[in-house]
C-alpha cells in the first residue's frame, strides 16, 4: 500500500503519533479510540503493509512499533516542498541591470523637464 494512502485516514495518523512515543499493544491503542479492537487491528495491518509499523510477538501479545524508514516518501515530499527556491539570478545579469538603472537615472537628470519648459513659455 502507498504510504500516503495509509496516512490519509485520521485514525491511522493518530496510531502513528501514539507509536512515535513507543511500542504499544492493540488493546492499549484501542483504548485511545472510539473504535473496536478488530478495527484497530485492521488499521495496523494497513500501516504494516505500507511499511510504517511492525509487530513484535512478546509472549501471547503483539507489540506494535513505528518504522520511521517507512515515512521516507513523506519526508522526501516535504523536503522538496520546503527547499524549492527560486532560480538564482547570475551576478553578471544584476551588473547589467545596475548599469541600465544608472544610465536611465543620468538620462533623466540631463533631459529638460517638461514642467520647467512649459513654465518658461507661459511666463
Amino acid at each position: 500500500m502507498d504510504t500516503f494512502a495509509a496516512i490519509a485516514d485520521p485514525v491511522r495518523r493518530a496510531l502513528l503519533l501514539r507509536l512515535s512515543r513507543g511500542p504499544a499493544r492493540v488493546v492499549d491503542l484501542a483504548g485511545d479510540h472510539a473504535v473496536s479492537r478488530p478495527a484497530i487491528s485492521k488499521h495496523l495491518r494497513v500501516l504494516a503493509t505500507a511499511g510504517l509499523v511492525e509487530a513484535d510477538d512478546v509472549g501471547r501479545e503483539r507489540h506494535y512499533r513505528l518504522v520511521t524508514d517507512g515515512l521516507e516518501p513523506v519526508r522526501a515530499l516535504l523536503e522538496s516542498l520546503t527547499t524549492t527556491s527560486t532560480p538564482r539570478i547570475p551576478e553578471h545579469t544584476l551588473d547589467r541591470l545596475d548599469l541600465e538603472v544608472r544610465r536611465a537615472g543620468h538620462d533623466r537628470e540631463r533631459a529638460p523637464s517638461t514642467a520647467t519648459h512649459e513654465h518658461k513659455e507661459t511666463g
